[in-house]
């Protein structure tokens, strides 16, 4: 879990997200201005602890922000910038890559454009577009944007983490089949206004856990329980399945690796 007063990432505490019920991990919410000016650490630093995780706002910016965390972006990353039919669609991806370059810069102790970013090959056709990785080990991460929500999380071991904005009902009635058997009695037994929010939990553990794994949506995810009630399921031996605090209308989990 991030830890109050990580670096100088934090906004000042009345942006933080509101009260949240105890036992949830709760991201370190990101500054993201000044980021052609950053001062960065002579050296790398440690990981804080087994899981750091960086929530960021789209929307939050000026131009001059927006601008600066352009320049952060490789050659590819700005072309699949420029694909997006939408201005929000468009600043929301600058700013989620940038608060992932912005946080694995200030760990790494380099500058955020000049990351020794890698793709792996894809878990499905073996192509060269597979989840980004550092080259540098020791360090993974994961990144999740919706909405005006960016996640980010940073760990020693492998690590996903996933943001959603709370699915409609028609979205639940056409997504049950992405649902484990057991999930899918779970979400039936409830009245349909709790469904949208048991769906949207189970949603975001299940995307969390198979970033995690590094299939991602590849691996059928109507085949690993994480449950759709307050608590998470574990879905195998070795991982941790959490949920995570984020602002209402939104739910947001994740995965991690353990020994």
């Amino acid at each position: 879990m991030s830890e109050p007063g990580a670096g100088r990432l934090l906004d000042p505490p009345a942006h933080a997200p509101p009260p949240v019920p105890a036992g949830l991990p709760c991201p370190a919410v990101l500054d993201l201005s000044g980021l052609g000016r950053r001062t960065r650490a002579p050296g790398p630093r440690a990981l804080r602890g087994p899981l750091e995780l960086y929530l960021a706002r789209v929307g939050a910016q000026d131009e001059r922000t927006l601008r600066e965390a352009r320049e952060l972006l490789d050659a590819e990353e700005r072309d699949r910038a420029r694909a997006f039919r939408h201005d929000r669609d468009r600043t929301a991806y600058v700013v989620a890559h940038a608060a992932l370059r912005d946080v694995l810069g200030v760990l790494l102790g380099m500058p955020a454009e000049a990351l020794p970013l890698a793709r792996e090959p894809c878990a499905g056709c073996g192509g060269p577009h597979g989840r980004p990785v550092l080259r540098t080990p020791g360090v993974h991460f994961s990144l999740s944007h919706s909405g005006d929500l960016v996640l980010v999380a940073l760990a020693p071991a492998p690590v996903g983490v996933d943001v959603e904005g709370l699915a409609t009902n028609r979205a639940v009635l056409g997504a049950r089949s992405a649902l484990h058997p057991a999930e899918a009695e779970e979400l039936a037994l409830l009245p349909a206004h709790g469904r949208p929010a048991a769906f949207t939990r189970a949603w975001v553990r299940k995307e969390a856990y198979l970033k995690g794994l590094g299939t991602g949506l590849v691996r059928d995810p109507a085949l690993d329980y994480v449950g759709t009630g307050p608590l998470p399921a574990t879905p195998a031996a070795g991982w941790s399945l959490r949920d995570v605090a984020v602002p209402a209308g939104y739910a947001a989990a994740v995965a991690l690796r353990t020994p």
